[in-house]
């Protein structure tokens, strides 16, 4: 319903029209008997009085967007899925919102308080979940085996195929996802392509498929075209709740208060006219934000109709608490000390140290943490040069690769870079050869097809991935 939806202000039986045919139509509209995919000329004999307004595609994405920025209160990471889906990933907030049906019961109120009508599911993997969604299926199937289940018993013209491709499972006797599953992949690659086996593939979370994460603004400046003009000012209050509803889920996303904010309006003779509202204490609760308007907009008195809102944060302060605020610039005069010692205070006495290196050839035993405001160590720091480059990140345990043709594999076989560099130490000190081993290795730098860089050596075990490059 996001084509008709998208209108916030509209009359009753209205509907939404592409090419000559109708896409989406209120429940007026249903009761007089027009139904989504009739000719434009068979709604308007059925209503009359049926307004009837063109899709507009940039007015639905800038309400997925503003609808996106609102359900930055639930969750941070989050996905656009055009032309009308979000995908929200619950996975590391429901110990925060006492688990998944408590995030779906408010993700459900807060669409109904902007009256947007939706179809839910929750799922592992982000194509299963649309498509149980968009057959309207409401199911929690948050488990790997809850999931095959709920996508064995769709119908295969849910995933929206080509419709030759339905046409051609039905011919072969496949009625639902179920018996797709069971058949051979290389059998159904061949007969129907590569494409519908690896979303089948995707939805069962069997190959990856990783999502464009929505980008929140770095300032909130958010619009709203009015399907009509507006007389009266209260009306906008409706329309300015969507707007308050996307700055409130913007402010929690980037861990922000409003101090002020303003609503511009756009009025149908060209002139422009602004509703400054200023709160008492920063704040960034949705109600807060909304009776304040609805206030300025009780007294308000419009010069001209208004065909087009946009809300603005003027003023914004990091949330206290935020790590937004642990850089804060130090007071005149603040050294380093006292800069450690503020950092110590917000974080913890063991969270914040300095890395020296030891004098160790050993990648294990190489570095160590040292108190920041304490002496140096009775060990200086190692003045050792190496002769090949080092990487900034090493793993915790050296992780065994397969071989391919003699070949060490990392995501692909690898490309060898540097030539073999001979670590061999450590027998003389007991106490950290248990860690670190009595090395005898030999390492290079390398390169995978995705062009990442890793530190591998081998020794008499086979291959190992010790340390990252990027």
């Amino acid at each position: 319903m996001l084509p008709l939806e998208a209108l916030p202000l509209r009359q009753p039986s209205s509907a939404v029209a592409a090419r000559g045919r109708i896409l989406a139509c209120d429940p007026a509209a249903v009761v007089a008997g027009v139904e989504p995919g009739h000719r434009l000329s068979t709604a308007l004999g059925l209503q009359p009085g049926l307004r009837v307004c063109e899709r507009d595609p940039a007015r639905e994405a800038k309400a997925l967007e503003n609808l996106a920025c609102w359900a930055g209160r639930f969750t941070p990471t989050l996905a656009l899925a055009p032309p009308d889906a979000l995908l929200l990933e619950i996975g590391g907030c429901l110990r925060l919102f006492g688990g998944a049906p408590a995030i779906v019961d408010a993700v459900l109120a807060g669409c109904a308080g902007q009256a947007y009508s939706v179809d839910w599911a929750v799922a592992p993997t982000p194509l299963g979940a649309r498509w149980l969604a968009r057959t309207g299926a409401g199911i929690m199937a948050d488990t790997p085996a809850r999931l095959h289940a709920a996508l064995a018993a769709l119908p295969c013209a849910a995933p929206s195929w080509p419709d030759e491709i339905v046409v051609r499972l039905e011919s072969f006797g496949l009625r639902c996802l179920g018996d797709l599953a069971r058949l051979p992949a290389a059998g159904l690659r061949r007969r129907i392509g590569n494409g519908p086996v690896d979303d089948l593939l995707r939805a069962r979370g069997e190959l990856p498929d990783p999502q464009r994460a929505f980008v929140f603004p770095a300032s909130f400046a958010a619009g709203l075209e009015l399907p009509s003009r507006v007389e009266h000012a209260e009306a906008l209050a409706f329309a300015g709740q969507r707007l308050c509803a996307a700055l409130a889920g913007w402010l929690h996303a980037r861990q922000l208060l409003a101090r002020a904010c303003t609503l511009h309006l756009t009025h149908d003779d060209g002139t422009h006219s602004a509703v400054n509202l200023r709160l008492g204490e920063p704040g960034a609760d949705e109600g807060r934000f909304l009776r304040l308007l609805r206030e300025h907009l009780s007294h308000l008195r419009l010069a001209a109709p208004v065909e087009a809102l946009r809300l603005t944060a003027d003023e914004v302060v990091a949330r206290p608490g935020a790590s937004a605020s642990l850089f804060d610039r130090p007071a005149a005069g603040e050294g380093a000390a006292a800069c450690l010692e503020r950092l110590r205070a917000r974080l913890g006495e063991n969270a914040v140290h300095t890395l020296g290196l030891r004098a160790d050839y050993r990648p294990e035993c190489a570095t160590s943490g040292h108190d920041p405001l304490a002496d140096l160590p009775e060990k200086s720091p190692s003045t050792a040069t190496f002769a090949a480059p080092r990487p900034l990140w090493l793993l915790r345990e050296p992780q065994a690769l397969a071989e391919q043709a003699g070949r060490p594999c990392w995501h692909g076989p690898l490309q060898f870079v540097t030539r073999s560099e001979r670590l061999e130490s450590g027998w003389w000190d007991e106490g950290e050869a248990e860690a670190a081993g009595d090395l005898r290795r030999d390492y290079c730098v390398a390169r995978n097809r995705y062009g990442q860089w890793a530190w591998i050596f081998r020794d008499a075990r086979g291959w190992f991935l010790h340390g990252l490059f990027a």
